[in-house]
C-alpha cells in the first residue's frame, strides 16, 4: 500500500508528486537500476537487513551501466533509514531506484545531472510468493525462457531492463498453474528464478549455481551460504544440470522478497517428502531469527531505524 513520502534526490516529496515524464529514457529503454531491501520489526524497533551490502550493489550496478551517481553510499544508507522513519514504519520493503530521465528518444542516454534521478520508496509488502509459501512451500516449473548468455546482459547488475526476461518466465509459470519458474542459463544449466536464487540439498550437501550461471549475486544468497556454514553444512557452488532438481532431497529459493521459500515440487515432480525439509527449515529459522531480532546479530547485519523525529526534514 502507498506510504506518504518518497525520497527524491535529497528531498521528501508526497507520493502523488514522485512522477517522471513519458519521454524519460527509462520508459523507452528500461534504463534503471534498483535494490530490494527489507526492514524487519524487532524487539528494539525497526531494523534494515544488510543495508550497506545492498547499497554497495546499487553502486556496482551504476558502474556497470555507466550511471554517474551523485549520492554516496553513506548518503543513500541514511536516506533509506530516514525514509522508513518518516513514513513511521517498523517493517517494510525498501526500493532504492536510479533512473535515466531527460528528454531523449534515442538509445544514447543523457547523463547530465538532471537526467539521472534517484528515488527511495518504502511500502508494506507481505509474503512475495503467497501467504503460505514459507510454511508449506511452492510448486514451480523449469521455464522455457533462458537467462542471457555471457557478454549479452550483465546479470550481476540489478537493472530494470534485465527483468523483462524474468517477466516472461513468471508469466509462463503462472499461466501453467505454477507459482514460479526456474530458468536455465544459455548452456542449459540451472540458473535462478525470476527474482530468486536457488539452493538444492542432496545427501546432506547443499548446492547452488555459481555467479557464472547468469545469476544475480544475491545478498540473501550470500547470507544463506554463511548460515549454512554456521550450521555445519557443506556448500558447493557449481554448474548443475536440470535433472538435478528432480533428484533433490530439498530445494528452496532465497531472496529479499521471497526470503527463504521451500519448493515442494518441480515440473510436478515432488521434492523429497513434499514438505519443507530439515535443512531448509534450519536456514529459514536462523535467517528470520536474526532478521527479526530473535537471534543475536553477531555479524552486524541489522541497521536500526531512527525515531521519526530524528529523520524529519
Amino acid at each position: 500500500m502507498p506510504t506518504p513520502k518518497i525520497w527524491r534526490d535529497g528531498q521528501f516529496v508526497d507520493w502523488p508528486d514522485a512522477t517522471i515524464h513519458v519521454l524519460s529514457h527509462v520508459v523507452h529503454y528500461g534504463s534503471s537500476i534498483f535494490e530490494g531491501i527489507r526492514c524487519y520489526a524487532t524487539p528494539q524497533g525497526g531494523a534494515v537487513f544488510r543495508l550497506p551490502e545492498h547499497i554497495r550493489r546499487l553502486h556496482d550496478s551504476a558502474r556497470i551501466y555507466r550511471m554517474p551517481l551523485r549520492h554516496s553510499a553513506d548518503t543513500l544508507i541514511q536516506a533509506c533509514l530516514e525514509t522508513v522513519a518518516v513514513n513511521e514504519l517498523d517493517e517494510c520493503y525498501i526500493r532504492p531506484l536510479v533512473i535515466r530521465t531527460g528528454d531523449r528518444m534515442g538509445v544514447m542516454p543523457e547523463d547530465k545531472e538532471p537526467a539521472l534521478e534517484t528515488f527511495i520508496i518504502v511500502r508494506q509488502w507481505g509474503r512475495y510468493l503467497g501467504d503460505d509459501a514459507l510454511a508449506k512451500g511452492v510448486d514451480v516449473c523449469v521455464s522455457s525462457w533462458r537467462r542471457a548468455a555471457p557478454d549479452t546482459f550483465p546479470t550481476l547488475a540489478k537493472a530494470g531492463g534485465n527483468y523483462l526476461n524474468s517477466q516472461l518466465s513468471l508469466l509462463e509459470a503462472r499461466q501453467n498453474g505454477f507459482i514460479e519458474g526456474i530458468m536455465l542459463d544459455s548452456f542449459g544449466q540451472i540458473s535462478e528464478g525470476s527474482g530468486e536464487n536457488v539452493f538444492i540439498a542432496r545427501e546432506g550437501v547443499v548446492y547452488t549455481p555459481p555467479l557464472a550461471a547468469a545469476i544475480l549475486g544475491g545478498i540473501t544468497r550470500d547470507t544463506v551460504i554463511r548460515l549454512l556454514h554456521d550450521l555445519g553444512y557443506e556448500v558447493r557452488e557449481q554448474a548443475l544440470p536440470r535433472e538435478f532438481l528432480y533428484m533433490a532431497d530439498e530445494v528452496f529459493f532465497s531472496g529479499t522478497a521471497a526470503e527463504i521459500t521451500p519448493i515442494r515440487s518441480v515440473d510436478r515432480i515432488q521434492v523429497g517428502d513434499g514438505v519443507p525439509g530439515p535443512i531448509t527449515k534450519a536456514v529459514q529459522d536462523r535467517y528470520l531469527g536474526i532478521a527479526k531480532g530473535r537471534i543475536p546479530d553477531e555479524r552486524g547485519w541489522l541497521t536500526a531505524v531512527p525515531e521519526p523525529a530524528v529523520a524529519s526534514r
